[in-house]
């Protein structure tokens, strides 16, 4: 299966005043997975929706392979969908859902079925039925029914969204695999941070209709292209900085910044692990609150009246009670500003 491009070409989607999608510009390589992520509201399931066609745009295109597809139906779009629903027939067994759809004769439609049953890892409950099934087994069946019919595109909707934590981290990891294996061009919505880092080759950041950002996820987690990807994307410190330059100085250390800024005050969004806290019996910073969070630890310390997060894997540093006098260093990453 060969992937083809998608481009989404200065789509709006106003409901009266609102403006659910404002001028969104998107490209999609060919074989990629781009993960769209963002707050509710922000526009990203209207974006998929309208992808999809179950929606209208009122301006603005979408292009399939150089095809312009904006006025085609869903039905005429060969496109494959799994949404948070998992939207199975209660009354077919998992070979039959995922049949379903498929244009072949009989023969070939098991075979087929039977083929995508083997690639999501459940030939062996092939005549189960979707009540004797668990989440995550559902959402697989659901998956191998959108990949059955060779869809140019495939769009997952928050498709691990219900699921159990550690389910959700398997069945992640599964739709990686599987969309690298068979190449098809895929678009991944999600207002889960992590799920959209882990599995996407590009992360678009939406907010208010529009992408702030669309890079790869280091790129989108190291070096926010604007202050809302810093705070949205993971956590950020705001502590107070002044520009000089192409650097700002903060705390006393001088950081490079991701993009050029006039010079003076300003606020500064520093990752916690881009901070260390340090042991220094002569500090007069002492540590409020420490928080072992499994394969890592956080401190809380107060710098100049400033509340600053610091973030270390664990076992790296010893311990860190609440009274410890430490010494704050901040790494020379790129800084965000507000």
């Amino acid at each position: 299966m060969t992937g083809v491009a998608v481009h989404l070409d200065g789509l709006r989607r106003t409901f009266g005043a609102v403006h659910a999608l404002d001028d969104l510009d998107l490209s999609i390589e060919p074989g990629e997975l781009v993960a769209l992520l963002g707050p509710s509201g922000c526009g990203k399931t209207t974006a998929l929706r309208i992808l999809a066609g179950l929606e209208e745009a009122t301006a603005g295109r979408v292009l399939v392979d150089g095809r312009d597809v904006t006025r085609l139906p869903a039905n005429k779009r060969d496109m494959g969908m799994v949404f948070q629903a998992y939207s199975l027939f209660p009354h077919l067994n998992t070979l039959q859902n995922v049949e379903f759809g498929l244009r072949l004769r009989r023969s070939s439609a098991k075979n087929r079925a039977a083929e995508m049953l083997e690639l999501v890892g459940l030939s062996d409950l092939r005549d189960r039925y979707p009540h004797q099934l668990s989440g995550g087994q559902q959402q697989r069946v659901a998956l191998a029914r959108a990949l059955a019919i060779e869809p140019q595109v495939l769009l997952l909707d928050e498709p691990l969204s219900a699921l159990d934590a550690k389910v959700r981290v398997q069945l992640r990891d599964e739709i990686r695999r599987i969309q690298t294996e068979v190449g098809t061009t895929t678009l991944f919505v999600t207002h889960d941070q992590e799920e959209a880092l882990a599995i996407a080759d590009r992360v678009g950041v939406m907010r208010a209709g529009r992408l702030e950002q669309l890079a790869t996820p280091s790129e989108v987690y190291l070096r926010p292209a604007t202050a809302f990807v810093a705070d949205f994307v993971g956590l950020s410190n705001r502590l107070p900085g002044t520009v000089t330059g192409d650097t700002v100085e903060v705390l006393g250390h001088r950081l490079p910044l991701v993009t050029p800024h006039a010079d003076g005050a300003v606020t500064a969004l520093i990752r916690p692990e881009a901070i260390e806290a340090v042991p220094d019996p002569d500090s007069t910073v002492k540590v409020l609150t420490s928080s072992f969070l499994g394969s890592l630890s956080r401190v809380t310390v107060s710098v100049d009246d400033h509340l600053v997060v610091a973030q270390v894997p664990s076992g790296r540093l010893p311990d860190l009670p609440p009274g410890t006098p430490v010494r704050i260093t901040i790494q020379p990453v790129a800084v965000a500003l507000e």
